[in-house]
């Protein structure tokens, strides 16, 4: 009878002991298991843009925007909605797109309604095409937030609901942000 009480047991430290070595070799050292998930729409069939409004519609605390190009009015006006909600919205772009008066027109509106923009002083590109959201959500992909990118060209937005994840995403952009000799201040 003892017998059959320790072998369960046994069992259960064996298997918990393999999948913690399997684990480690997998993941290597330092690696981490999410339970996040991870949604994939492809443009201009899934119109990507439309699924990243509605990460804005749900914002509570932040929104941290890094976008190369940046003229569509969806985007525009959620974010502004976002910060009469009360949401912090900050915005990184590219220098060279300031050039297009749409990406001029579309961030005006924005700067207008108080949200904070950054442009890159380097001389490499500001290519990033990440949003984070409240440490919860981050997207990444090719899209950019153009009428464009959203209707037209073959693009793709992953929109990543995972913690670990976003708040390294977080924490990457707001590097970015402090960065005073590489970003300034959009006036």
């Amino acid at each position: 009878m003892i017998r059959r009480v320790l072998f369960p047991s046994f069992t259960w430290c064996c298997r918990l002991v393999t999948i913690w070595l399997l684990a480690t070799v997998l993941l290597g050292p330092g690696g981490a298991v999410s339970a996040g998930s991870i949604e994939v729409w492809y443009g201009p069939e899934d119109r990507p843009l439309e699924h990243l409004v509605r990460v804005y519609d749900r914002a509570k605390r932040y929104i941290f925007v890094a976008s190369y190009g940046f003229t569509s009015p969806l985007s525009v006006k959620a974010l502004v909605e976002a910060t009469r909600r009360g949401v912090d919205v900050r915005i990184l772009t590219d220098r060279e797109r300031l050039n297009d008066p749409k990406q001029r027109a579309a961030l005006s509106a924005l700067r207008e309604a108080g949200i904070p923009i950054k442009v890159n002083q380097h001389d490499s590109l500001m290519h990033l095409k990440q949003v984070v959201v409240d440490d919860e959500v981050n997207t990444s992909g090719s899209m950019n937030q153009t009428t464009s990118g959203n209707q037209y060209n073959d693009e793709r937005l992953d929109i990543i609901r995972d913690h670990a994840i976003t708040v390294r995403a977080r924490e990457k952009f707001l590097s970015l942000w402090k960065d005073q000799e590489r970003f300034q201040e959009w006036k």
